[in-house]
């Protein structure tokens, strides 16, 4: 089974909530990290989304950063950048 991980930057002008986590984020930059493996055969080339992460800085702890378990988009009215995968 093959795995590839992309990753992705989302930025949020407001603070906002990811759907099953309490805690608000504030608005800034955040690195999305999306794990794909790949379906079909050598003929198709196709891939399934198993996990989307997005790495926030941990509160209180400076220069600490925690990777949280994310379903989807983590914020719907943040705008996309795309960075290397």
């Amino acid at each position: 089974m093959t795995i590839r991980s992309r990753r992705a930057t989302i930025a949020s002008r407001h603070p906002f909530r990811i759907h099953g986590i309490e805690r608000m984020r504030p608005a800034g930059v955040y690195p999305v990290i999306t794990d794909e493996e790949k379906i079909g055969s050598d003929t198709v080339s196709a891939w399934r989304r198993v996990g989307t992460s997005i790495i926030v800085p941990v509160e209180g702890v400076l220069g600490s950063v925690e990777m949280l378990s994310i379903r989807g988009r983590p914020c719907g009215g943040g705008r996309r950048r795309r960075g290397p995968c």
